[in-house]
């Protein structure tokens, strides 16, 4: 009697095994369809965004009226937009695919800052035209070679996820037309003449300066890095310490500190090796009901940088997330405000303590500026403005534009009848409406409302 409950009971168990092996098989494949699925998208789309590139750029160099060729080439910007974002959706990752990335953002920077200005007034050049010759032969050899990949993929049926699980393995030297074909097109946007890409109507603002070259001093060591961590995050008796530096290579060196008291309090920082300079640091201790205002928090920040010698700032924004807030201070040169150069600090607002900073934003754009006339009036530039705009405020301000440049601006706060407040940028040479933001409104309580 035993044995056959025993025997029913083994069977039971092997079936309910089974079945749920083939339910996460089941489940398994149904997200690798899906991934597939979405692979295949991406590269028809890519594909299909190449066509109407080279399409686009084929007839902007037939045109000659103004009025023609700025929508023209705001749609060529339009499309390598749409071409980079299907590139990020392929499982390139761990294939270096970065000169064909670099060639449509080129295009797209190109298209964008001749599009928006008066080509009435200043027409395409003679090496502006060649240029748009170039982009066009480079986009057609370019879309040549997709295509070829796009056929050999549909008459045999290959895979994305083959292409995926290649790359992951180490092993995309091995016969793969899709890679094969995808180093191909590498190839031809590495061809891409150099000396355009030294143009500064085309150079990509991507290629501005991302490292931590204008710091000063002399190189710290892990000891002096762990001292500044403690002078920061106010541990000064911490039971672990963790140092770890960056690897050889790496754009800038640093030292890792993590600092753990015991007492619920764990910071952890980033720290330049040269000159000592901190980048961020984190306190993930919990932080517990409000117990001062958003202002006493203010002033806390404000004693803190001063207290670790930072110089010149203004307090440029203020906002709260449950019991923290956030200060966003900017440098300041002959009153004007220079945002590139900003340090975020966040303040517990249960007892005032510094539990964030991060100035990685200020190290890498701190430097003396020789800042420009303004070529506009502030009257002249409100002259600019939405009519029914009521100005509340205005100062002069150094913002970095859509294409990455910095530009002296006047900034102007204001309200609209509706209740919101805009912050608003016209370039104080030019007149341009450089940005509009909308700031954000107070969030409501929703649990007030239950």
């Amino acid at each position: 009697m035993i044995r056959n409950i025993l025997v029913v009971l083994l069977a039971v168990a092997a079936i309910g095994a089974g079945a749920w092996g083939y339910q996460e098989h089941q489940e398994k494949n149904t997200i690798l369809i899906n991934a597939e699925n979405n692979y295949q998208r991406a590269f028809h789309d890519l594909s299909y965004q190449m066509d109407l590139l080279n399409e686009k750029l084929g007839g902007t160099i037939a045109m000659n009226s103004s009025k023609s060729l700025s929508p023209a080439l705001a749609d060529v910007w339009r499309i390598t937009s749409e071409a980079r974002s299907q590139v990020g959706q392929l499982p390139l990752t761990l294939l270096p695919f970065n000169k064909t990335e670099e060639f449509l953002s080129n295009i797209g920077t190109f298209s964008y800052r001749t599009a928006i200005r008066n080509l009435d007034e200043e027409p395409l050049s003679k090496e502006e035209q060649k240029t748009l010759k170039n982009l066009y032969k480079q986009s057609g050899e370019i879309r040549n070679e997709l295509r070829k990949v796009q056929h050999l993929a549909l008459k045999n049926n290959l895979r994305w996820m083959d292409v995926d699980l290649a790359l992951a393995s180490g092993k995309e030297t091995a016969d793969n037309t899709i890679i094969d074909g995808f180093k191909t097109v590498e190839k031809q946007a590495t061809g891409y003449d150099e000396k355009n890409l030294q143009n500064p109507s085309i150079v990509s603002f991507q290629k501005r300066d991302e490292n931590y070259e204008r710091l000063k001093g002399e190189k710290v060591s892990k000891k002096d890095a762990i001292s500044l961590a403690q002078k920061y995050s106010g541990i000064k008796q911490p039971e672990i310490v963790e140092v770890t530096e960056s690897r050889k290579g790496s754009s800038y060196g640093f030292y890792n500190v993590v600092l753990v008291n015991g007492k619920g309090h764990e910071a952890t920082m980033d720290i330049t090796k040269k000159g000592g300079y901190p980048i961020w640091f984190i306190d993930s201790r919990e932080v517990k009901q409000q117990q001062i205002s958003l202002n006493e928090a203010m002033n806390k920040a404000d004693e803190f940088l001063k207290r670790h010698d930072y110089k010149q700032l203004e307090m440029a924004e203020s906002m709260q997330y449950d019991s923290v807030g956030l200060f966003t201070y900017v440098t300041t040169q002959n009153g004007v405000r220079i945002y590139p150069e900003s340090i975020k600090v966040k303040v517990a607002l249960d007892n005032g303590q510094i539990v964030g900073f991060a100035a990685d934003d200020y190290l890498k754009s701190s430097n003396k500026r020789n800042l420009p006339e303004p070529k506009i009036t502030l009257e002249e530039a409100k002259a600019n403005l939405n009519p029914h705009l009521k100005v509340m405020e205005d100062r002069k301000a150094v913002i970095v534009n859509d294409l990455g440049n910095e530009v002296l601006c006047y900034e102007i706060l204001g309200t609209m009848d509706h209740g919101d407040t805009y912050r608003i940028y016209i370039n104080a040479e030019s007149g341009f409406e450089e940005k509009v933001d909308k700031l954000k409104n107070a969030e409501p309580v929703y649990e007030d409302l239950l």
